[in-house]
């Protein structure tokens, strides 16, 4: 099944209010909070991501990246990871859009990118 637009989970280290902004843009956004997955490790936060078939959001990139290269050497797919630079919410929704206005999901899965 195709699909076209990437819905985010953004990691608990991620400012809420970047859900609150991107929705209000008309893309799905979750926080942890709102998918009752706070305190999860960083592969159990994945793990999630991946069973919702989301693109997961996160300021974490060396375990990220460890991750993203674990689940490539074992073959298991991802819907993709966006590490994010900490920078102010409204900052990193516009980093946000460029991908979420020029990337389907298709497109992101097993991919790893940076803003």
């Amino acid at each position: 099944m195709s699909r076209l637009f990437i819905e985010l989970y953004l990691d608990e280290d991620v400012d809420v209010l970047v859900a609150g902004l991107v929705r209000a843009r008309g893309f799905h956004a979750i926080t942890t909070q709102e998918a009752g997955q706070i305190r999860n490790n960083d592969a159990e936060q994945l793990a999630y991501a991946v069973n919702q078939q989301k693109t997961l959001l996160t300021h974490n990139r060396a375990d990220f990246e460890a991750l993203a290269q674990q689940y490539l050497t074992t073959g298991q797919t991802h819907y993709g990871i966006i590490i994010a630079v900490r920078r102010l919410p409204y900052e990193i929704v516009r980093r946000l859009l460029t991908i979420l206005n020029h990337v389907t999901a298709d497109e992101m899965e097993n991919q790893l990118r940076y803003i």
